[in-house]
């Protein structure tokens, strides 16, 4: 990357990053770039701990989610490197999984895929709101508790075995599982020792109580549904006091910093003097098996603990992310350029995909708000969002965000309406909406006049007036 289009990635993160964090009432993220092996950004915005004023920075840990499925992938080719499996072996061959498919065995290929035809079971669900105080009442303590579960879901399998994706947190932890069967060590201590060490994140851990040690860890906060941001705890408990249940957070427990995922990434770089995988290895985990469905860039496929975007702006992007509820993560590579990213924060909202994206599109040469559809988005909702009145203020609505969409309300003492305005085109581009009533579609159109923005709703035309 040249001079020129780094800076113009650190212009567009100082400028976009610290609106997003305000928007979204994130109380901290954390960030880093690398071009090759170099990190070439890295920097905290906000607080890591509100209550003891505390700043974000490159070193705060956090729990990255289910960024930890690619450590989990990972763990898994090491072991096919030394010949101790084949990803085309049975998963029943290492585990006490029961399931069956119509179509043949259940290998650990498909769990890698997410393709066993498995569909969500709400483990993480399960956990995670048990270890942020509401108990949802199923058993779901130890290993045999787990295969109790999973194993009485038969019926909720799905024909079309390595056809169909169903995204699953079970089959990633039953893959931590089959780690844990052939090393003889729990799932946790294997990724230490052959992942982490060797990649010098000393103070990455699946540890709860190395991370609360630690001085520079985020506080967690769990945003509630009406937008509110409240302290939380970490949900996963320590997995020193149940060590045969390690396998459990190989969906989604790791803990680590941006500075030390940079480290990671490069090692997921074709180019990378530090990877731990032969070529062909990386190769394999970068390939989309399994068809995932299709996103701004088009085909979107899912690899081995990676999902594969295949043309982002005209090259493959490779990234995942990940989500605890009280901490988010989002990590992304471009193989074909050696440069990559990680955003970590202590809540959930924050755009970090459209975020990553933008500075990939930036060190590119383009601009984001051109080519990254989310960005271009969220500036249009913007502009249409606000206070709108009909002739002389007698009626009124308001166009409002939420979720990804826009609503439009008419509230007075004879109506509350709240309506989704769903898109004509993509990308909002037209500012073309329609509202269904009655399953009919009735237009809705936003206008640029000389004198600001007016909205057309059947027969009212509104004015924007704030």
């Amino acid at each position: 990357m040249r001079p020129t289009e780094i800076a113009n990635a650190i212009h567009f993160i100082e400028n976009y990053v610290p609106d997003a964090v305000h928007e979204t009432k994130t109380p901290g993220c954390s960030l880093a770039v690398i071009c090759g092996e170099n990190v070439v950004y890295e920097s905290g915005f906000g607080w890591r701990d509100i209550g003891r004023s505390l700043p974000a920075t490159p070193d705060t840990l956090y729990g990255i989610g289910s960024c930890t499925k690619a450590f989990v992938a990972t763990a898994i080719l090491l072991l096919s490197e030394q010949g101790k499996l084949s990803l085309d072996d049975p998963v029943d061959r290492y585990i006490p999984f029961k399931l069956r498919s119509e179509k043949g065995p259940i290998t650990i290929h498909h769990f890698l895929t997410h393709s066993s035809g498995l569909p969500a079971l709400s483990t993480s669900e399960i956990l995670i709101q048990k270890g942020l105080g509401v108990d949802l009442g199923f058993p779901l303590a130890s290993g045999g508790d787990f295969y109790r579960w999973v194993n009485g879901a038969q019926k909720e399998m799905t024909p079309g075995l390595g056809e169909k994706f169903f995204y699953s947190n079970e089959s990633y932890r039953m893959l931590g599982h089959i780690v844990q069967t052939l090393t003889d060590m729990p799932f946790h201590e294997f990724v230490t020792k052959n992942i982490l060490g060797p990649l010098g994140m000393t103070r990455s851990t699946f540890v709860r109580s190395r991370y609360e040690d630690d001085a520079d860890r985020m506080q967690p906060y769990l945003t509630k549904p009406d937008g509110t941001v409240v302290p939380a705890s970490f949900p996963y408990p320590d997995v020193t006091s149940n060590p045969e249940f390690s396998f459990m957070l190989a969906a989604g427990g790791l803990i680590s910093s941006v500075r030390e995922m940079a480290k990671f990434i490069a090692s997921n770089l074709p180019t990378s003097k530090a990877r731990l995988l032969k070529p062909e290895s990386l190769e394999l985990m970068q390939e989309p098996y399994i068809a995932r469905p299709s996103s701004h860039y088009g085909k979107n496929g899912y690899g081995y603990g990676w999902t594969i975007t295949e043309n982002f702006l005209g090259i493959p992007m490779v990234a995942h992310g990940g989500s605890i509820d009280v901490s988010t993560a989002y990590t992304a590579f471009l193989p074909q350029k050696g440069v990559g990213a990680v955003m970590l924060a202590n809540t959930a909202g924050l755009p970090h995909a459209a975020i990553v994206e933008g500075i990939f599109a930036a060190l590119l040469g383009l601009d984001p708000f051109k080519v990254i559809p989310p960005l271009g988005i969220k500036k249009r909702m913007n502009v249409l969002a606000g206070d709108y009145e009909a002739y002389r203020g007698a009626t009124r609505a308001r166009v409002f965000s939420k979720a990804g969409l826009l609503y439009l309300e008419q509230k007075d003492d004879f109506q509350d309406l709240v309506v989704p305005l769903i898109p004509e085109d993509d990308n909002m581009a037209r500012y073309r909406f329609y509202i269904l009533t009655e399953g009919a579609r009735q237009p809705v159109e936003f206008r640029s006049t000389p004198d600001g923005l007016d909205l057309y709703v059947e027969r009212n035309r509104y004015h924007k007036v704030r």
